[in-house]
């Protein structure tokens, strides 16, 4: 029997061999979109030409820029809410929720693909889909019936035995993970969870681990659908949509990792990356000053709740700010049923409305040089929204400890362990899902004038030279390429006016430079754009002149945006040669068009006119994509021109 991964690949294969490294396409049954990236995937698809969505499903959601501070926002809403109405999309407005949680509710289907043009996709795993991060552009094709092309990547079994102890949730199952395989740990690879411990595990709790796969770089994770599953599509009044999905065996994996659920503790991931994880009792006694709890990874009912439990009859330490990010409607709505909102108010937290907020920088910014507990999949520097932020990602139940005590504290020094049960059948407030009109119904796209037209690109040239913009380190974000937080991700659907913050974090003087200076290349080290699947991280650059990215190593939504929008990836031959660059440098990469269509795998670069060699690691589709300078430039049936 093949991984359950593998059937789900195999019933939606289009075209290529399911053989590690080989390009496949698969057919995509949904699509999901946010604000932040949605209205920019919009205008992509508008320019595709075609009228409605081809997918069995599409959903918009407007869950990161929430902040109204001026038109801008307001005005994307408005547009998105029109477009979706118009062209077959269903809409779930400001307020409703984080669209991975939305989704688990109302809409995912086990067995079937789902892409997203948010990084933490992944999410849907949890109830047994193929459910994978992308970037707007290829997003958009999948809604005009085009298949997701990837590279085949290996998968590699979880085996999960025991159950988990008191105090300890699956938080610390995913950041165990983080701590054995790092950042780019699963980079080439989706993660499919197997054994007699996943049915010790909730939906909600398999999501948080498939959410925070994205973390570890994998291309996604993956749970078997089982009575489990059943019972939650139940709870949410779904269960004709439940398909078993048997989970697969040990024999089925070449790669195994094993996870003794029973024998984990409390984690915590210290400043700034998700895998600098240690014991929360490493760390006690640290001060914290703000305890934000939510974001895609935790903000189910079950997460709530257990932290409503905790504060019951408690108060939060006078130093602390605790806020509350509820993941949806629902769940707000279940938690007040069941008497959780009031504990909570009661406790001192700062209730705020169902959305991603501080995760993506949208408010919640912590003060100077204090401690922030977060829930959340990310602490990247500065993503908080204050420079220099000392953030750590923390399960609910340690979160709550540090909201009560003031201090980092391990959680199984609150004595015994609250039991939160899932209700049987939730109560489901679907209104404000808006559906879209039938198709012959006429609707007026509402445009504010925050929203600009898409721009233009040339094909690559036959020889290319320029300069080196900027050369970074290892682990470069797209957060350190394209910032979010509210004065930015406003501007999503702007690219003149958001590519004015490119690099800006790591270098105030790089737009100048790249504006001086015509076409030129960005150098960097290994894991290139990890992070978000912004396509904005590629598309800001490319407006600015950025043609050639020459790296150690690529992440894999990143890689795919720059070939999108026609930047050329390269990668060192010689990692030493990485050390021979520097800002500044002349780059030339002769007959570069025609050794790229001949199909070359090594090119020589010439760095101030001394040779080295770099690497195009780019199927037969890439390369004429690259070549006609972009994605939408395309003639063939990929795009419509």
């Amino acid at each position: 029997m093949s991984t359950v991964t593998e059937r789900i690949i195999k019933a939606h294969l289009v075209s290529g061999k399911m053989a590690l490294g080989e390009e496949i396409a698969i057919r995509i049954d949904q699509t999901l979109t946010q604000d932040a990236t949605g209205t920019m995937a919009c205008l992509e698809f508008e320019a595709m030409g075609a009228p409605s969505v081809h997918t069995e499903l599409s959903v918009s959601y407007v869950d990161h820029n929430l902040l109204q501070t001026d038109y801008k926002n307001a005005d994307d809403h408005r547009f998105l809410q029109s477009f979706a109405a118009g062209h077959g999309i269903y809409f779930s407005p400001p307020g409703n929720g984080i669209c991975h949680q939305v989704h688990l509710e109302a809409f995912g289907v086990p067995g079937k693909t789902l892409l997203g043009s948010d990084s933490h996709t992944p999410t849907g795993g949890g109830l047994g889909m193929l459910a994978i991060g992308a970037g707007g552009l290829d997003v958009a094709l999948a809604m005009a019936g085009q298949p997701f092309y990837l590279v085949m990547p290996e998968v590699v079994g979880v085996h999960l035995i025991g159950r988990l102890p008191d105090w300890v949730s699956a938080k610390d199952v995913i950041l165990e993970l983080l701590r054995r395989l790092t950042v780019k740990g699963g980079v080439g690879k989706i993660l499919e969870y197997f054994g007699p411990g996943v049915q010790t595990l909730s939906v909600p709790d398999r999501a948080t681990i498939a959410n925070m796969g994205a973390e570890l770089g994998a291309t996604t994770s993956v749970f078997p659908s089982d009575a489990v599953t059943k019972s939650f599509l139940a709870s949410q009044g779904r269960t004709a949509v439940y398909r078993s999905l048997r989970a697969s065996n040990a024999e089925d994996f070449k790669e195994i990792i094993e996870v003794d659920l029973g024998s984990l503790t409390p984690k915590i991931a210290c400043p700034s990356s998700p895998d600098k994880v240690r014991d929360v009792s490493d760390v006690e006694g640290t001060p914290v000053q703000q305890v934000a709890i939510g974001s895609c990874s935790n903000s189910s009912y079950r997460d709530l709740m257990i932290v409503a439990k905790i504060l019951e009859g408690r108060k939060i330490h006078p130093q602390v700010s605790l806020e509350i990010n509820p993941g949806s409607r629902q769940v707000l709505e279940n938690v007040t049923i069941a008497g959780g909102l009031l504990s909570l108010i009661r406790a001192g937290a700062r209730m705020h409305q169902s959305g991603c907020l501080g995760c993506i920088g949208m408010g919640q910014a912590p003060a100077t040089n204090t401690v922030s507990l977060r829930t959340f999949p990310r602490n990247f520097p500065g993503r908080s929204g204050t420079k220099n932020d000392q953030v750590y990602l923390v399960s609910p139940e340690t979160a709550a400890a540090a909201a009560i005590y003031g201090k980092i504290t391990d959680p199984r020094r609150l004595g015994d362990y609250p039991k939160i049960r899932q209700p049987r059948h939730f109560v489901i407030e679907n209104r404000q899902l808006q559906a879209p009109l039938d198709p012959g119904q006429s609707c007026e796209i509402i445009r504010g004038p925050n929203i600009q037209p898409f721009p233009k690109f040339t094909a690559i040239p036959e020889t290319w030279e320029g300069q080196v913009f900027l050369k970074v380190g290892d682990n470069i974000t797209t957060d350190h390429i394209m910032p979010a937080g509210s004065q930015i991700l406003p501007l999503r659907s702007n690219i003149p006016a958001i590519s004015r913050f490119v690099y800006q974090a790591v270098d105030p003087g790089f737009i100048a430079r790249a504006e001086q200076s015509g076409e030129g290349a960005v150098v960097g080290g290994d894991n290139y754009g990890q992070g978000s699947s912004r396509e904005h991280a590629a598309l800001a650059p490319r407006y600015l002149g950025v043609r050639i990215k020459l790296a150690k190593s690529f992440a894999r939504i990143h890689k795919a945006n720059l070939i999108n929008f026609g930047i050329l990836p390269l990668v060192f031959e010689n990692p030493q040669d990485y050390d021979r660059i520097q800002s500044g440098d002349r780059l030339l990469l002769p007959n570069l068009r025609q050794r790229l269509m001949a199909g070359d795998e090594r090119l020589p670069l010439l760095v101030n006119g001394e040779e080295c060699w770099v690497r195009l690691e780019l199927s037969p589709r890439h390369r004429q994509i690259i070549a006609a300078g972009g994605l939408l430039n395309m003639p063939d049936g990929n795009s419509p021109k």
